[in-house]
């Protein structure tokens, strides 16, 4: 469906509460969503349709998120909070994918709210070009995973004559703040060994973890499961606290800080294969020995931060800063 406007709903389901299907033209605003068990606002781009068709100009703006009240709840108006222990996914997100054969493309997400869910999800892995996204102006607490989660893979799923590796490129994500992330995920940009997630710009955000990282974990190599499933959970604890950024071109980060409840060990920032990126005012305590962790990384710049002195290097195989 195109030319398509979802306003001012309220909507409480064990299941997906929105999806965008190879829609175009479409605005959501003013919605709110509990949606515990799945995800709250769902672009997808699947091969329903017989073939390929994009999800193209979107907004999503106004809106809360969230997978933390019993089921009925937020319909009735009791917000009734599931009890601490309950198994509860908690999904509850704004994500792109997974069905992503034609991809996503011109969309802007702004001005919207997350409780007791996880964080953003952008996945490209059956071929989707997922290319030309802003979110801006976000505000997050209580997460189940990481705040960012950008995942570029080869799961591909479709015709097998036609289905090729997409691309997650030109994003640009700013004027985010989150409160108490979780302590075995933090955000994760991976693309596989053969494509890159690239020309990403990520600034003014400020992000609370629990903290509690053991230096053993900084140790922790996250498998690449390229053709796998994507969910953050799937790389098991990451070797950062704030970001863990592999197979990553043309990266930029400026006025970022990371700070913790408690001590964290792990380093901040993780960086593995990564290829021209450049940090600029970020802030984040430093670990067991140092913010930055990098393997395999060319044409880094740091400046002007208090995570790190100014640093500039060319080539590196594996060094901490």
């Amino acid at each position: 469906m195109d030319n398509l406007t979802i306003d001012n709903l309220r909507i409480d389901t064990d299941r997906d509460g929105m999806d965008i299907d190879c829609c175009q033209n479409v605005r959501v605003s003013n919605c709110t969503v509990n949606s515990p068990w799945d995800d709250g606002i769902c672009p997808k781009s699947s091969y329903a349709l017989g073939y390929a068709r994009p999800t193209r100009n979107v907004t999503i703006s106004n809106c809360w998120v969230t997978g933390t009240y019993e089921l009925g709840t937020v319909l009735d108006g009791t917000f009734k909070k599931f009890r601490d222990g309950e198994r509860v996914p908690r999904t509850g997100r704004i994500k792109f994918g997974t069905e992503s054969n034609g991809g996503f493309i011109n969309i802007a997400v702004s001005n919207c709210v997350f409780e007791g869910c996880q964080g953003f999800a952008l996945e490209s892995v059956d071929g989707a070009l997922l290319e030309d996204i802003t979110i801006t102006n976000t505000t997050m607490r209580d997460l189940d995973s990481g705040p960012i989660f950008m995942r570029l893979g080869s799961r591909l799923r479709g015709p097998k004559e036609s289905t090729r590796v997409g691309t997650l490129k030109r994003i640009l994500i700013n004027n985010l703040v989150c409160h108490n992330a979780p302590l075995k995920f933090s955000s994760i940009l991976s693309g596989i060994p053969s494509a890159s997630i690239e020309d990403v710009k990520l600034s003014d955000i400020y992000i609370e973890t629990a903290g509690g990282g053991q230096a053993a974990d900084a140790q922790a190599i996250p498998p690449e499961f390229e053709n796998k499933y994507p969910e953050p959970s799937m790389f098991g604890p990451t070797p950062s606290s704030g970001f863990f950024l592999r197979h990553v071109r043309n990266l930029e980060m400026s006025h970022v800080e990371i700070a913790h409840a408690t001590p964290d060990a792990r380093p901040a920032f993780y960086l593995a294969d990564v290829d021209r990126a450049d940090f600029f005012a970020i802030t984040a305590p430093r670990g067991v020995d140092g913010a930055f962790a990098l393997r395999g990384v060319k044409d880094l710049r740091i400046g002007w931060s208090r995570a790190a002195s100014d640093t500039v290097v060319s080539s590196v195989e594996s060094k901490v800063l």
